[in-house]
């Protein structure tokens, strides 16, 4: 299960983690995210949603299988 706190992308920006949420529907688990960086397209404060299968899964970069986010710490 991830928990809240501050994530590393693979591409290299950070994310703070707020936490899960369920869909109404399906209750498909999500992960509640905020970038750490200036989004100058997206209204500051905008918290995002990807489901957590994703957010937690491998992803392939240069030959080698790296964690989508790798979590740094807890959050403030």
């Amino acid at each position: 299960m991830i928990q809240p706190g501050i994530y590393l992308h693979y591409k290299g920006k950070q994310y703070e983690v707020i936490g899960r949420a369920l869909h109404s529907e399906t209750l498909e688990a999500f992960v509640v995210y905020k970038p750490l960086y200036p989004t100058p397209d997206v209204p500051e404060g905008t918290l995002w949603v990807r489901p957590e299968a994703m957010f937690s899964e491998n992803v392939l970069v240069d030959g080698a299988e790296i964690p989508r986010f790798r979590f740094l710490t807890r959050g403030g």
